[in-house]
């Protein structure tokens, strides 16, 4: 019977103890500290690049078990900055993101497939998950690197990623046709989450 009380113990403790080394995380907003860039081609002789500058989330993540990682990314779509004003506004109309109707787009998650490391020695992983852009929710893979994770010099406790995927206008809903070489936007995301304490 001591033995038995002993082993429900010893398994009770393991499972506790994987269950702290998971961490929540949010998304460093408040210090800038995380990106959402794009870019697309114009006409085929150059590209537009742009950013947008508000954004937040959260996210779960122990690096001894990557697969178990979720993600919750917002993106408030009015904050569109492309360095050009009258280029924003037509980005933010009813022919593109319809800013008015769908203020926010948002990633969450589904799953994380490992996928060894880049040349850097960084752990790469095959992040899949619904991507809501304009009201239209489609499926994406995200290749995702993690940065690195540790100490801030404020007391806090940072884990870092960087991720990229590629996407069409056209999958997220009737948008203006800018020609066959504008339809692919490469989409590149980096940030920093502070455990939440």
């Amino acid at each position: 019977m001591l033995k038995k009380t002993f082993a429900a113990l010893a398994i009770g403790s393991a499972l506790l103890s994987a269950n702290v080394m998971a961490a929540d995380y949010v998304v460093d907003k408040q210090g800038q500290h995380a990106f959402v860039d794009f870019k697309i081609s114009h006409l085929g002789y150059s590209y537009i690049t742009g950013t947008f500058k508000d954004i937040d989330g959260t996210f779960s993540f122990d690096a001894a078990k990557p697969e178990d990682s979720k993600i919750e990314f917002n993106v408030n779509t009015a904050s569109v900055f492309t360095n050009n004003a009258e280029r924003d506004k037509h980005i933010s109309s009813k022919d593109f993101l319809k800013v008015a109707d769908f203020p926010k787009a948002t990633f969450k998650s589904t799953s994380v497939k490992t996928t060894g490391k880049n040349a850097d020695g960084k752990a790469t992983a095959d992040v899949t998950g619904d991507l809501t852009i304009a009201g239209v929710t489609k499926p994406v893979v995200v290749k995702a690197t993690f940065l690195g994770e540790g100490k801030d010099p404020w007391g806090g406790y940072r884990a870092g990623f960087e991720g990229t995927t590629s996407i069409k206008r056209t999958d997220f809903g009737k948008m203006m046709d800018l020609g066959p070489q504008s339809d692919a936007v490469e989409l590149y995301v980096t940030f920093e989450g502070v455990k939440a304490k």
